[in-house]
């Protein structure tokens, strides 16, 4: 073996190198296109989940909430609060903000009508049904 590192060498390591991250990249690309479509749940997607997308939008809640590890951290994970808590108690703890208990982050009341929330709730259990690979790995996200 050689003890000198040459132009030669330096380049095959590179070129080397370079190939086997593309192709790699590929393999990665191929294997995603083939296995998203299996964990695609468009067809739950119903007018109340539409309805319920947008009070989420108009009300700016990802301002605060994340929702599958997305938006602010300020307030919590609510990507699978339809499993921990249930449609009930998310209408209640909407309909019951602030609750003015001391020391602790506020919710503002949005004075969501029936509809709205129902349509909230809806989409909320829309999103606890996508397939994250089990992600966030704690149930309380």
């Amino acid at each position: 073996m050689s003890h000198s590192f040459t132009k030669s060498t330096a380049r095959n390591i590179f070129f080397g190198g370079a190939l086997f991250a593309f192709l790699l990249f590929l393999a990665l690309t191929f294997d995603t296109t083939r296995a998203l479509p299996k964990r695609d749940h468009r067809e739950n997607l119903t007018a109340a989940v539409v309805r319920g997308k947008y009070v989420w939008e108009t009300h700016d809640c990802i301002g605060c909430h994340t929702l599958l590890g997305e938006g602010a951290y300020f307030a919590p994970e609510l990507g699978n609060v339809y499993k921990r808590r249930g449609p009930a108690f998310i209408k209640a703890w909407i309909e019951a903000q602030p609750t003015g208990a001391p020391g602790r982050r506020q919710m503002p009341q949005f004075h969501l009508t029936p509809q709205q929330l129902d349509d909230l709730v809806a989409f909320l259990k829309w999103t606890s049904e996508i397939d994250t690979n089990n992600w966030p790995p704690n149930i309380e996200g």
